[in-house]
């Protein structure tokens, strides 16, 4: 019952070549090595863009409505065998005619995967139990195994079908065109085709197509199929907007920020596609697992037919292999084998539709063993929203000369500190003016403008260059600025902690996290003070990126064998922690396109409250998956001992194998709500 399920959850198989003059003949070995080992499945490749409809939707509900009606038939005649009068002859008939047209499939796919050295798998076991019960007369049996075993298989479908169509209505969120503006002239083209710096147009009521700025209008977006928040985001003249959220109000002009490949919309999709490539431990233990049982059980059942009649007074063959066919239907794992990626699969579902995007199940199930959770500050636990709220000079330099230097020495830079900064000065920047700009990490910005060496950074910076300064004490971020090796005064910028991060650490500490510790780069005083107000278990302040991941290790050190420590941050500078850590969470919203790309979960609202909603995704969804191993194995095991002593029928089998399947497939389809 896991041969749908073997083939990815989107059916779809993605291939990256080093070089793409090579892709053709790659394509053409993938082709003959599926026609090989899956000769039922349909090869087509996928187009860069979606068609208006797929034809693929179609044939598959086709299939699905032919398989239908085959099985109806074939019940049919099953029920008319079973319960009509008829003669010996036309009995075995039907019997024999509803097991082809039910057990054919089955029947076709043992013989090829025979052919192929592949024995050992759930269609042989149905084709031996059913031939056998044929060969010694039980032939309702044998009917009734293969009739069951199908309608298992189609609410088997049925069950992935309904999992697949959540990254189907997913998929829904990927736009179709965009209104790209060309002087006067609106015309509607690929999203593809658009490039950075292009104006688009969007109506009321159509999808945002490419990452962008807002340059006119005003309006209500929807992000709900983004980041889970049903409450509509408000933009204007230089908010930004996310491709896959929804224009609810007013028209809005846009220029483009990143290209369709690199938009958030084709991220997440890309993301969810493929999360189901990287298998939790608990997946990989069952398939391992089923590979060395199925044949262990083929020759338990095999020895049970054939040593007891020879060793023990009384006992027939017929009575054995009887016994040995029970033995096989109920020992077939199509219960773990399907419900357990079921389960991982409705997980990540479930977290997606949360704003939670998890790049795969073996990160979903690690969240159960978090102990240690390490943050970022700006950005992360703070809105990473700086403002100047203060600007001091020392005499003879007056406030308006201060800002101005300040600016142009962060001109090229996009620390939120930098673009406060120059929001503050208002300002065009004449960067010809500006030249040796060197950005020193950690420490701030040395720059010449107009021909007077600018430094604009922190305390470290000024103690680097033994510049004579007054240390502050203040809520907020100091940045000193020097011009030509004299202090010239400090300006004060203030970012705001988020509303859910104190609720946040509370609740990490409710659900079993030992230690929650904040590593930053901005000062000692300011990063304590916050560490203060949220209950923080450590703060490690002033730290370089390099030094970030040397404190990570540390903390790693810390942790029990199995525990796993998660590090939460948004910017560039995280990228190399994120990547060190157990688990790297990056915030979506405002995040870095390169800590999204090292991170392993991505929080799409930007809310640090998230982590605790991923991490009780991830209780629910093992809750389940044991579950759904321990009742497998409870019920299969005490039936194969009462199928052992005679006592339970090839009906008791069928109900340990295809029951206990479709009882572990309903439950693990509750992990997606």
């Amino acid at each position: 019952m896991s041969e749908e399920l073997k083939r990815e959850s989107t059916k779809t198989l993605t291939i990256e070549a080093a070089d793409s003059k090579y892709m053709d003949a790659i394509i053409s070995d993938v082709n003959s090595i599926i026609n090989k080992l899956e000769p039922h499945v349909v090869i087509t490749e996928k187009e860069a863009r979606p068609k208006e409809r797929s034809h693929e939707h179609d044939s598959a509900l086709d299939k699905q409505k032919l398989k239908l009606i085959i099985l109806g038939i074939g019940a049919a005649l099953f029920l008319a065998a079973s319960l009509l009068k008829l003669p010996f002859n036309a009995k075995l008939f039907l019997f024999f005619l509803s097991y082809i047209l039910v057990g054919s499939e089955v029947l076709l796919k043992a013989s090829k995967n025979i052919l192929r050295g592949q024995v050992f798998d759930e269609n042989f076991l149905m084709s031996i139990a059913t031939m056998g019960a044929f060969a010694i007369g039980e032939y309702s049996e044998g009917v009734a195994v293969m009739l069951f075993y199908q309608i298992g298989e189609f609410f088997q479908d049925i069950a992935i079908n309904r999992s697949r169509k959540s990254i189907a209505e997913l998929m829904d969120i990927r736009p179709d065109y965009a209104n790209i503006k060309t002087g006067e002239e609106i015309k509607k083209v690929s999203p593809a085709l658009v490039s950075i710096g292009d104006i688009i147009v969007v109506k009321p009521g159509e999808k945002v197509p490419l990452d962008g700025k807002v340059i006119e209008g005003k309006s209500l977006l929807d992000t709900s199929a983004l980041t889970g928040e049903s409450v509509p985001r408000k933009v204007e003249p230089g908010s930004e907007v996310l491709s896959g959220s929804i224009n609810k109000e007013g028209l809005l002009t846009v220029e483009v920020t990143k290209e369709f490949g690199d938009s958030t919309v084709s991220k997440i999709l890309d993301l969810v596609q493929n999360a189901s490539s990287k298998k939790a431990p608990t997946e990989k233990f069952i398939t391992k697992f089923a590979k060395y049982y199925t044949p262990v059980v083929v020759f338990a059942a095999a020895a049970l037919a054939v040593i007891p009649p020879l060793f023990v007074p009384g006992a027939t063959f017929a009575e054995w292999l009887n016994r040995a066919l029970v033995f096989l239907v109920i020992s077939c794992p199509c219960a773990l084998v399907i419900s357990i990626p079921l389960g991982f699969f409705g997980g990540i579902g479930g977290a997606s539709r949360n704003g939670i995007l998890v790049k795969g199940s073996n990160y979903l199930e690690a969240l159960n063993n978090v102990e240690i959770v390490v943050f970022d500050k700006t950005g992360t636990l703070t809105k990473g929203v700086f403002k100047v709220t203060d600007i001091i000079p020392k005499n003879p330099i007056t406030d308006a000369e201060l800002l101005e230097y300040a600016a142009y020495a962060e001109s090229y830079s996009d620390h939120p500190i930098a673009l406060s900064i120059r929001d503050a000065y208002g300002k065009k920047i004449d960067k010809t003016q500006i030249s040796d700009y060197t950005e020193i990490p950690g420490h701030g910005i040395k720059a010449s403008v107009r021909g007077k060496t600018i430094l604009a950074g922190n305390d470290k910076l000024m103690h680097k260059e033994n510049i004579p300064f007054e240390k502050k004490d203040v809520l907020g971020t100091v940045i000193h600025i020097a011009i030509d090796g004299s202090y010239a005064g400090y300006i004060i910028i203030s970012d705001e902690l988020k509303e859910d991060s104190q609720l946040a650490v509370k609740a990490l500490k409710e659900t079993g996290v030992k230690k929650v510790v904040m590593l930053t780069g901005d000062s000692k005083a300011i990063s304590e003070k916050i560490g203060k107000k949220i209950s923080l278990d450590g703060v490690h302040a002033e730290l370089l990126p390099h030094q970030k991941v040397e404190k990570l290790e540390l903390l790693d050190k810390q942790k029990s064998p199995k525990g796993k420590l998660v590090f939460v941050g948004d910017g560039i500078n995280d990228a190399p922690v994120l990547a060190r850590a157990d688990i790297g969470i990056a915030m979506g919203g405002m995040g870095s396109d390169a800590a999204i790309e090292a991170a392993d979960i991505i929080l799409m609202t930007d809310e640090p409250s998230k982590l605790v909603r991923a991490i009780k995704i991830a209780n629910r969804t093992r809750a389940i998956v044991w579950q759904n191993i321990i009742f497998a194995l409870a019920v299969k095991g005490i039936v194969l001992l009462l199928g052992v002593a005679g006592i339970a029928t090839m009906w008791e089998a069928v109900f340990a194998d295809v029951g206990v399947a479709l009882l572990a497939i309903f439950n693990a389809m509750r992990v997606m709500k």
